[in-house]
């Protein structure tokens, strides 16, 4: 035994001082007790084990033990070890002795405890605690029913039990516990039963915040003195912020006391467990692996980070902290990360475009690390890279294309994860006409050769109008290499037609030297089954974006964002940014409407938060600075439209949902530029203000039109108004826009789990589903759900049941009154052309886009085909992931087989039956067809459902695609199954089916 393991073999005898045995009690540690049990077993089999060897595997059980961080091993957890080092050593049949030993040793234990005293068997069950401070004792039953009754008293009996509560605890207690863990194993407990009342729910977040009070607090807690814990906790953050340099050193500005007086620790309450463990696990500031942050100072140092410039910080900051700690609005996660850090980069994304150059492309390639690492999403224009095949003068060689430079772009995403605290995130755009487009549709493919794949990436098509235009005609398409036609990507609307058209031209003549003709439709339902089997290449527009922007006259939109709803102007010279928040429309709703004062007064003070981040931030390249200085654009969002529509009592697919969306959009829409006018008359307008859309009286609505003139066809939304422009109009006239972009939602997707809200404007994906995180599995149950349903009497748990047997559906429940079958609809029982009519409602006051998730039930290409031409006739701008149902269900086997048989059946035929009277004769809850009219098409969702048309098949007289893919109906049988396409979905971008993606919001 060399010095080295002997100094280890030292520090480990004297840490193992003592053991726990069976009965919890504890007694001396005894190496000799261990040699002796070991070399039984190895008499048994007649063999024997060197004493060297001997040591060694016992020193091995125990540096295991330290490595666990295990300082008082149990006896079993020491058998354990001992078995696996007996293996690894190669010990087999001395394993095997060990493991009859220690079995013949519990039947022996067995017997005695059937014949043992009823006061034996008690004392042999008690649990023991081992306490912070290291103290024993014994487990107490009634203390903890005291600590939850403590914890509950303001809660309604009726909707928790304690003794359930109690007996899920005590399921999972063993000796040895300590008191820590045991407000774990309740808090799971508690999480465990959310699915039977919201009330768990709160239980859960009350342990959970005790905690963090016991690791962040400087003085010992209590009720009473909570504001006191904070307040002295606060300045000893600061303090600590400051020291070790971990603060920015221009926020000494503050006067700390006023800044700890105004915390309010009952804002906490606010804060549902998920939010609470997101902000503890992912945001919180740690120093020295402890966490420093309980949630008041986390806003409170978030309001500080936007606010030290202003005139009057201290004031600014508690104006800042009480809307962000109340979850009006919530600014973007880079903010959140990184406010009032020594390297404040609050920006959630970046966008560039990449030129035909390989030192631009490598350096670009370089600025998407460093956006990366700070936190940012990156939306790439790849357009101007030539093509494969074309040549390359300067070394006289073909180029490659743009498809390697993706996959080196794909890695460098892969390789920044910021230590796991939020993934590296890029999304390459190509435009439709590029002859590199159909190996761009492939990227994401899980067949082929993988050094032309890029499975970490995002993938976009940049969408010409034209394109579709001529898949509508079924006309030909010809696609191009940009250092023969690289103008076509500076053009859009008639001015790209027409060049369009001369290029084409001038191909027939052969006087160019690259390019091909195919069936645009062809191509349409390619990129639709590339869609459909992988999520991308997402579906993005490029003429609405363009004959919309503001900032036209700067130049053109080349692209949109990691999660398309970005729409700003790039080019060589510039990266644009977009600084991104969004309000809490469920913290703004009340059962009679919304209280549009308190929402006026958050969108005044979110916009002035999202300006100060332009002036704040840490820009990780100069090109990011450049644009942001010049254009300052933001992007105010909103999340939570669910939760509005189920205050109001409003089904998603309703027109009084269409005219709520209307109103609500333009009120937000009204007053953020008001807000940004209103920043004007005081800090000034933007620098590129001259010339731009707001400079000739063009808003938001106004541009509707413009495309409509483009495109020289209607765009069927309405126009109607109801508030008085005209003094925006006014205003904006006198003093400007301090901002060249106000508004665009974006997904929400980590910020909605923090405000306790459905995500942005999606609609609820399911009513029951599993969340998973770092502390187990439990079930949410959509909490409005069980409110109605208890309101009218039906909440039980025979209900709960059937609500799982049913995977959250409750369409086919007939207890349930059809009211609240309409109103508790999920995602993929709405029609998606309806959502898709919703978000251009929106998208008429929007100046940027929207993060629009299409959700589709089934596997029909007429549907797919129709709901994008739809997305593309009524104006949206981009649209986002392609949602097909997923294959997994919520866990059933808490059910009674009895009542609901042994097996799932068949929802469409439960459906079927469910839907049908005695006489076969559908009810009135049958989903009558829903049409959709443009001037050219009726598309009826219904009929296309019953059709099952595949893409290859959206015209009769198709030949079937030479694509093995386009058969019968749209299937994988090259990609993974839906299930694991969903997790594959997942490592690359936000998903609904991962509530804790954060990499967009």
């Amino acid at each position: 035994m060399d010095n080295k393991k002997g100094g280890v073999l030292f520090l480990s005898l004297q840490r193992f001082s003592t053991i726990y045995k069976r009965d919890g009690s504890t007694a001396p540690y005894q190496r000799e007790k261990i040699l002796a049990a070991i070399n039984k077993a190895a008499d048994a089999t007649q063999h024997t084990i060197p004493s060297s060897q001997l040591s060694q595997i016992l020193e091995d059980v125990e540096l295991d033990l330290i490595n666990q961080d295990i300082h008082t091993p149990s006896i079993e957890k020491i058998q354990d070890e001992i078995e696996h080092a007996l293996m690894l050593n190669k010990y087999f049949d001395i394993a095997k002795a060990y493991i009859l030993y220690r079995q013949k040793h519990a039947e022996h234990r067995s017997t005695k405890e059937k014949h043992a005293s009823p006061r034996k068997k008690e004392e042999e069950a008690r649990i023991n605690i081992v306490h912070s401070d290291g103290t024993p004792s014994f487990y107490d039953r009634v203390v903890l029913k005291q600590y939850i009754e403590d914890l509950t008293r303001d809660l309604d009996p009726h909707e928790f039990s304690v003794e359930s509560l109690l007996t899920h605890t005590e399921t999972n207690l063993f000796s040895g516990i300590t008191s820590i863990q045991i407000l774990d194993t309740l808090m799971l407990a508690a999480t465990g039963l959310i699915e039977y009342d919201p009330s768990y729910e709160i239980i859960a977040s009350r342990i959970l915040l005790k905690k963090i009070y016991k690791e962040t607090f400087t003085t010992k807690i209590a009720s009473s003195n909570l504001k006191e814990n904070y307040m002295q906790s606060f300045k000893s953050l600061v303090n600590i912020g400051f020291t070790h340099e971990l603060f920015n050193q221009e926020m000494h500005v503050f006067d700390i006391d006023t800044l700890a007086t105004a915390l309010k620790p009952e804002y906490d309450n606010l804060l549902k467990y998920t939010g609470i463990k997101t902000l503890h696990d992912r945001y919180f500031l740690k120093h020295n692996k402890r966490c420093i942050e309980a949630p008041q100072h986390f806003w409170m140092r978030v309001a500080m980070g936007l606010s030290y410039k202003e005139k009057n910080p201290n004031e600014r900051a508690i104006e800042f902290y009480e809307l962000i700690s109340q979850l009006y609005y919530i600014p973007s996660t880079p903010t959140l990360f990184h406010s009032g850090l020594a390297r404040p980069q609050l920006s959630s994304c970046y966008i560039t475009t990449i030129s035909d150059d390989l030192h631009t492309i490598f350096k670009c390639i370089g600025d998407n690390a460093q956006m990366a690492k700070w936190s940012g999403g990156i939306g790439n224009d790849w357009t101007p890279i030539r093509a494969t095949g074309t040549h390359i003068k300067s070394t006289n060689v073909e180029s490659q294309g743009i498809i390697p430079f993706l996959k080196i772009a794909n890695d460098t995403t892969l390789a920044i994860n910021r230590s796991g605290k939020r993934r590296g995130a890029t999304c390459a755009y190509l435009e439709t006409w590029h002859l590199d487009i159909e190996d761009f549709l492939d990227l994401k493919r899980n067949t082929g050769d993988e050094r032309r794949r890029t499975h970490d990436m995002n993938t976009a098509n940049w969408v010409p109008d034209l394109f579709m235009k001529r898949v509508k005609e079924k006309a030909t398409w010809t696609l191009f290499s940009p250092n023969e036609t690289g103008d076509l990507h500076e053009l859009y609307g008639q001015a790209f037609e027409d060049r369009y058209h001369y290029y084409e031209s001038q191909a027939q003549q052969g006087l160019l030297k690259n390019h091909r003709t195919i069936e645009a439709e062809k191509l349409w339902k390619k990129m639709l089954t590339r869609l459909f089997e992988t999520g991308h290449p997402w579906i993005t527009f490029k003429d609405p974006c363009n004959i919309r922007s503001p900032q036209d006259h700067q130049g053109v939109i080349h692209s949109s964002n990691l999660c398309t709803e970005i729409t700003l102007n790039t080019s060589d010279k510039e990266t644009a940014v977009c600084n991104l928040g969004s309000i809490n429309l469920s913290r703004h709703v009340e059962p009679s409407g919304i209280n549009q004062y308190r929402l006026q007064q958050t969108i005044k003070t979110a916009m002035r938060m999202l300006d100060n981040v332009i002036d704040i931030n840490f820009y990780p390249t100069q090109e990011a600075h450049n644009s942001n200085q010049k254009h300052r654009p933001v992007g105010l969002g909103i999340m939570g439209v669910q939760d509005m529509l189920f205050t109001l009592g409003i089904p998603f697919e309703s027109e009084a949902c269409v005219e709520l969306m209307d109103t609500t959009m333009e009120f937000i829409s009204y007053h953020a530029l008001l807000s940004s006018s209103e920043l004007a008359k005081e800090r000034g307008s933007y620098e590129s203000y001259e010339g731009s859309k707001w400079s000739k009286g063009i808003l938001p609505l106004d541009t509707l039109t413009l495309l409509e003139q483009e495109r020289k066809q209607k765009i069927p939304i309405p126009k109607t108004k109801r508030l008085d422009w005209q003094k925006a109009r006014d205003h904006i006239k006198a003093y400007g826009m301090r901002n060249s972009n106000t508004m665009a939602i974006a997904p929400t997707a980590t910020i909605s789990n923090i405000s306790g809200c459905f995500p942005c404007i999606e609609p609820a994906y399911k009513n029951i589903y599993v969340k998973s995180n770092m502390s187990g599995e439990f079930t949410v149950i959509n909490t409005f759900l069980v409110r109605d349903l208890k309101s009218r009497g039906l909440w039980s748990k025979a209900m709960l049941d059937k609500i799982k047997y049913f995977d959250g559906n409750i369409k086919d429940i007939q207890e349930i009154p059809q009211e609240f079958r309409t109103l508790y609809k999920e995602a993929f029982e709405i029609d998606p052309v309806k959502l898709i009519r919703l978000t251009a409602v929106r998208g008429k006051w929007i100046d940027q886009s929207q993060s629009h998730n299409i959700f589709l039930k089934g596997a029909s290409g007429k549907v797919i085909s129709e709901t994008y031409l739809a997305a593309w006739e009524m104006g949206l701008k981009t649209t986002y992931y392609l949602r097909s149902l997923a294959a997994s269900q919520i866990e059933k086997t808490s059910l009674n087989a009895q009542e609901f048989g042994y097996t799932q059946k068949r929802q469409y035929s439960l459906s079927q039956h469910a839907s049908k009277n005695t006489n076969g004769t559908p009810t009135d809850d049958t989903p009558a067809p829903t049409k959709y009219h443009t001037e050219n098409t009726v598309f009826s969702s219904a009929e296309a459902s019953s059709t099952e048309a595949p893409l290859a098949q959206l015209h009769a007289s198709d030949d079937i695609s030479e694509d093995s893919l386009l058969s019968a109906d749209i299937h994988q049988s090259e990609s993974p199954t839906q299930e694991t396409q969903a997790d594959s979905v997942i490592t690359s971008a936000c998903s609904i089916m991962d509530p804790d993606c954060e990499v967009c919001q």
